[in-house]
């Protein structure tokens, strides 16, 4: 009589928690959701607002390597070796 008992409250429960899974779930789904929308759209609201606009015509650096000087002069510029076919 106890085994049928367990049996009987074992299958009611796992039934009820069927049924609240199948209700719950796809709230909680849905806020997760929600939540990483609206995170995302934040993100993209922020970068655009840390886009300046820029007059035509302009341009902005906003970096320059501090690099080695070359050995040939910026006059010379760069050679390049051809032969002229007839």
């Amino acid at each position: 009589m106890i085994l049928i008992r367990v049996l009987i409250i074992a299958i009611c429960s796992l039934y009820i928690i069927r049924s609240l899974v199948r209700i719950f779930l796809p709230m909680l789904f849905k806020s997760v959701i929600n939540k990483a929308q609206e995170q995302a759209r934040q993100q993209q609201q922020q970068y655009y607002q840390q886009q300046q606009p820029r007059p035509d015509g302009r341009i902005r650096v906003d970096y320059k390597p501090e690099g080695k000087k070359s050995s040939v002069p910026d006059s010379e510029g760069e050679f390049v070796d051809y032969e002229e076919i007839k």
